[in-house]
Protein backbone atom coordinates (compact mmCIF):
# COMPACT_ATOMS: atom_id res chain seq x y z
CA UNK A 1 0.00 0.00 0.00
CA UNK A 2 0.86 3.37 -0.85
CA UNK A 3 0.63 5.98 2.19
CA UNK A 4 -0.30 9.35 1.46
CA UNK A 5 2.93 12.05 2.09
CA UNK A 6 1.91 12.62 5.66
CA UNK A 7 1.75 8.86 7.11
CA UNK A 8 5.16 8.66 4.92
CA UNK A 9 6.80 10.84 6.92
CA UNK A 10 5.70 9.67 10.11
CA UNK A 11 8.24 7.72 11.96
CA UNK A 12 8.07 3.80 10.41
CA UNK A 13 6.98 2.56 13.67
CA UNK A 14 4.17 4.80 14.04
CA UNK A 15 2.63 4.05 10.96
CA UNK A 16 -0.27 1.69 11.37
CA UNK A 17 0.78 -0.95 8.95
CA UNK A 18 4.65 -1.07 10.51
CA UNK A 19 3.09 -0.74 13.84
CA UNK A 20 0.76 -3.77 13.84
CA UNK A 21 3.54 -5.90 12.36
CA UNK A 22 6.09 -5.06 14.85
CA UNK A 23 4.17 -4.98 17.83
CA UNK A 24 0.63 -6.97 16.91
CA UNK A 25 -2.77 -5.50 16.38
CA UNK A 26 -3.35 -4.80 20.02
CA UNK A 27 -0.93 -2.26 19.85
CA UNK A 28 -3.14 -0.22 17.37
CA UNK A 29 -5.63 2.41 18.67
CA UNK A 30 -9.26 2.45 17.07
CA UNK A 31 -8.30 5.20 14.76
CA UNK A 32 -5.40 3.01 13.86
CA UNK A 33 -7.29 -0.14 13.27
CA UNK A 34 -9.91 1.97 11.19
CA UNK A 35 -7.09 3.50 9.30
CA UNK A 36 -5.71 0.11 8.12
CA UNK A 37 -9.21 -1.09 6.38
CA UNK A 38 -9.66 2.63 5.33
CA UNK A 39 -6.01 2.35 3.53
CA UNK A 40 -5.93 5.43 2.26
CA UNK A 41 -7.19 9.15 3.57
CA UNK A 42 -7.55 12.02 1.08
CA UNK A 43 -5.63 14.96 0.06
CA UNK A 44 -5.95 16.54 2.95
CA UNK A 45 -6.51 14.19 5.57
CA UNK A 46 -4.39 10.85 6.37
CA UNK A 47 -6.05 7.35 6.86
CA UNK A 48 -6.22 8.02 10.52
CA UNK A 49 -7.33 11.54 10.23
CA UNK A 50 -10.28 10.08 8.66
CA UNK A 51 -10.89 7.10 10.94
CA UNK A 52 -10.98 8.96 13.76
CA UNK A 53 -13.46 11.28 12.02
CA UNK A 54 -15.63 8.26 10.90
CA UNK A 55 -15.47 7.28 14.78
CA UNK A 56 -16.50 10.45 15.78
CA UNK A 57 -19.82 10.58 13.73
CA UNK A 58 -21.65 8.49 16.50
CA UNK A 59 -21.32 10.66 20.04
CA UNK A 60 -23.28 8.12 21.94
CA UNK A 61 -20.73 5.32 22.09
CA UNK A 62 -17.14 5.15 23.02
CA UNK A 63 -14.56 4.22 20.33
CA UNK A 64 -15.29 1.47 17.78
CA UNK A 65 -18.42 0.09 19.18
CA UNK A 66 -20.42 3.57 17.52
CA UNK A 67 -19.66 1.98 13.82
CA UNK A 68 -22.44 -0.70 14.19
CA UNK A 69 -24.86 1.98 14.88
CA UNK A 70 -23.72 4.39 11.23
CA UNK A 71 -25.81 4.03 8.20
CA UNK A 72 -24.56 3.99 4.71
CA UNK A 73 -26.01 7.54 4.50
CA UNK A 74 -23.89 8.65 7.47
CA UNK A 75 -20.66 6.73 6.00
CA UNK A 76 -20.81 8.04 2.58
CA UNK A 77 -21.17 11.91 4.03
CA UNK A 78 -17.54 11.87 5.26
CA UNK A 79 -15.52 13.41 2.26
CA UNK A 80 -13.32 10.58 1.56
CA UNK A 81 -15.67 7.92 1.84
CA UNK A 82 -17.38 6.74 -1.35
CA UNK A 83 -19.33 3.63 -1.57
CA UNK A 84 -16.82 1.08 -1.62
CA UNK A 85 -15.34 2.19 1.91
CA UNK A 86 -18.48 2.77 2.73
CA UNK A 87 -19.52 -0.94 2.41
CA UNK A 88 -16.51 -2.08 3.92
CA UNK A 89 -16.95 -0.62 7.13
CA UNK A 90 -20.76 -1.82 6.96
CA UNK A 91 -19.59 -5.40 6.64
CA UNK A 92 -16.77 -4.74 9.18
CA UNK A 93 -19.55 -4.03 11.88
CA UNK A 94 -21.35 -7.13 10.59
CA UNK A 95 -18.01 -9.34 10.96
CA UNK A 96 -17.55 -8.44 14.96
CA UNK A 97 -21.09 -8.76 15.49
CA UNK A 98 -21.12 -11.78 14.21
CA UNK A 99 -18.12 -13.01 15.71
CA UNK A 100 -18.95 -12.24 19.78
CA UNK A 101 -22.39 -14.06 18.90
CA UNK A 102 -20.76 -17.15 17.40
CA UNK A 103 -17.98 -16.84 21.12
CA UNK A 104 -20.76 -15.79 23.29
CA UNK A 105 -22.84 -19.46 21.99
CA UNK A 106 -19.83 -21.63 21.92
CA UNK A 107 -19.58 -20.70 25.62
CA UNK A 108 -22.92 -20.44 26.44
CA UNK A 109 -24.58 -22.78 29.32
CA UNK A 110 -28.20 -21.49 29.74
CA UNK A 111 -28.30 -21.58 33.07
CA UNK A 112 -29.26 -17.68 34.26
CA UNK A 113 -30.87 -14.81 32.79
CA UNK A 114 -27.42 -13.35 32.65
CA UNK A 115 -26.18 -15.90 30.24
CA UNK A 116 -28.92 -15.60 27.89
CA UNK A 117 -28.41 -12.01 28.06
CA UNK A 118 -24.99 -12.11 27.25
CA UNK A 119 -25.82 -14.76 24.26
CA UNK A 120 -28.60 -12.20 22.34
CA UNK A 121 -26.72 -8.73 24.06
CA UNK A 122 -24.41 -7.78 20.52
CA UNK A 123 -26.99 -9.24 18.21
CA UNK A 124 -30.08 -7.24 19.98
CA UNK A 125 -28.99 -4.58 21.25
CA UNK A 126 -27.90 -1.95 18.44
CA UNK A 127 -31.12 -2.35 16.91
CA UNK A 128 -33.01 0.37 15.51
CA UNK A 129 -36.60 -0.86 16.24
CA UNK A 130 -38.18 -3.48 18.93
CA UNK A 131 -38.39 -7.33 18.42
CA UNK A 132 -39.89 -9.97 19.52
CA UNK A 133 -38.00 -13.63 20.09
CA UNK A 134 -37.89 -16.46 21.92
CA UNK A 135 -35.40 -19.37 22.90
CA UNK A 136 -37.33 -22.56 22.77
CA UNK A 137 -35.80 -25.57 25.28
CA UNK A 138 -36.52 -28.92 25.26
CA UNK A 139 -36.79 -31.15 28.82
CA UNK A 140 -33.18 -31.51 29.57
CA UNK A 141 -32.69 -27.86 28.97
CA UNK A 142 -31.07 -28.02 26.04
CA UNK A 143 -31.85 -24.86 23.11
CA UNK A 144 -33.58 -26.51 20.13
CA UNK A 145 -34.76 -23.25 18.30
CA UNK A 146 -34.38 -19.83 18.36
CA UNK A 147 -37.03 -17.44 16.29
CA UNK A 148 -38.02 -14.15 15.72
CA UNK A 149 -41.70 -13.51 16.44
CA UNK A 150 -42.06 -9.72 15.54
CA UNK A 151 -40.70 -6.92 14.59
CA UNK A 152 -42.18 -3.28 16.09
CA UNK A 153 -41.59 0.48 15.77
CA UNK A 154 -38.42 1.93 17.89
CA UNK A 155 -40.47 1.81 20.99
CA UNK A 156 -43.17 -0.98 20.24
CA UNK A 157 -43.09 -4.30 19.45
CA UNK A 158 -46.02 -5.98 18.52
CA UNK A 159 -46.42 -9.77 19.54
CA UNK A 160 -49.47 -12.08 20.76
CA UNK A 161 -49.46 -15.35 22.64
CA UNK A 162 -50.88 -17.24 19.63
CA UNK A 163 -47.51 -16.51 16.90
CA UNK A 164 -45.35 -17.50 20.10
CA UNK A 165 -46.76 -20.80 21.21
CA UNK A 166 -47.24 -21.79 17.38
CA UNK A 167 -43.70 -21.91 16.96
CA UNK A 168 -42.94 -23.72 20.20
CA UNK A 169 -45.37 -26.70 19.32
CA UNK A 170 -44.20 -26.99 15.83
CA UNK A 171 -40.52 -27.11 17.74
CA UNK A 172 -41.91 -29.28 20.34
CA UNK A 173 -40.59 -27.26 23.16
CA UNK A 174 -40.83 -28.02 26.54
CA UNK A 175 -40.72 -24.36 27.86
CA UNK A 176 -39.72 -21.11 26.10
CA UNK A 177 -38.02 -17.65 26.98
CA UNK A 178 -39.40 -14.37 25.57
CA UNK A 179 -36.80 -11.96 24.38
CA UNK A 180 -37.65 -8.30 23.28
CA UNK A 181 -35.01 -5.32 22.91
CA UNK A 182 -35.46 -1.32 23.89
CA UNK A 183 -33.92 0.93 21.26
CA UNK A 184 -33.40 3.21 24.00
CA UNK A 185 -30.58 1.55 25.50
CA UNK A 186 -33.14 1.80 29.13
CA UNK A 187 -34.20 -1.99 29.49
CA UNK A 188 -36.69 -1.14 32.24
CA UNK A 189 -40.25 -2.40 31.69
CA UNK A 190 -42.63 -0.91 30.65
CA UNK A 191 -47.13 -1.19 31.18
CA UNK A 192 -47.04 -2.57 27.72
CA UNK A 193 -44.49 -5.50 28.73
CA UNK A 194 -45.85 -6.41 31.94
CA UNK A 195 -49.27 -6.49 30.21
CA UNK A 196 -47.67 -8.94 27.84
CA UNK A 197 -45.79 -11.15 30.20
CA UNK A 198 -49.12 -11.97 31.74
CA UNK A 199 -50.73 -13.01 28.37
CA UNK A 200 -48.04 -15.24 27.85
CA UNK A 201 -47.91 -16.71 31.15
CA UNK A 202 -51.49 -17.64 30.98
CA UNK A 203 -51.16 -19.11 27.10
CA UNK A 204 -48.49 -21.07 28.13
CA UNK A 205 -50.34 -22.82 31.54
CA UNK A 206 -53.27 -23.40 28.86
CA UNK A 207 -51.31 -25.33 26.62
CA UNK A 208 -48.64 -26.97 29.09
CA UNK A 209 -45.59 -25.21 27.65
CA UNK A 210 -44.43 -22.68 30.22
CA UNK A 211 -42.58 -18.97 29.70
CA UNK A 212 -39.62 -19.33 31.77
CA UNK A 213 -38.88 -15.52 31.64
CA UNK A 214 -38.82 -12.68 29.52
CA UNK A 215 -35.96 -10.55 29.45
CA UNK A 216 -35.42 -7.20 27.81
CA UNK A 217 -32.33 -6.26 25.91
CA UNK A 218 -30.62 -2.67 26.81
CA UNK A 219 -27.59 -1.52 25.91
CA UNK A 220 -25.28 -3.62 28.00
CA UNK A 221 -28.05 -3.64 30.42
CA UNK A 222 -31.19 -6.49 30.53
CA UNK A 223 -33.96 -7.17 32.96
CA UNK A 224 -35.19 -10.58 33.73
CA UNK A 225 -38.76 -10.84 35.01
CA UNK A 226 -37.90 -13.72 36.75
CA UNK A 227 -34.83 -12.72 38.51
CA UNK A 228 -37.09 -9.43 39.40
CA UNK A 229 -40.04 -11.66 41.14
CA UNK A 230 -41.97 -11.48 38.76
CA UNK A 231 -42.95 -15.19 37.82
CA UNK A 232 -45.65 -16.19 40.30
CA UNK A 233 -47.17 -20.21 40.48
CA UNK A 234 -50.44 -19.60 39.76
CA UNK A 235 -53.02 -18.48 37.50
CA UNK A 236 -54.66 -16.04 39.90
CA UNK A 237 -51.29 -14.66 41.46
CA UNK A 238 -50.43 -13.28 37.87
CA UNK A 239 -53.33 -11.38 38.03
CA UNK A 240 -52.59 -10.22 41.34
CA UNK A 241 -49.54 -8.53 40.21
CA UNK A 242 -48.98 -5.01 39.28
Amino acid sequence: MEYNKTIKNMPRLERPYEKCIAFGPSALSDAELLAVILKSGTKHKTSIDLAREIISLNQEYEGLAGIHHLSYEQLVSCKGIGNAKAVQILCLGEIAKRISCSMAKEQLEFTSPESIAHYLMEDMRYLKREEVRILMFNGHHGLIGESKISVGTVNTALSSPREVFLEALKNQAVYVILIHNHPSGDPSPSGQDILLTKQMMKAGMMIGIELSDHIIIGNQKFYSFRENGFFPETWEDIDERP
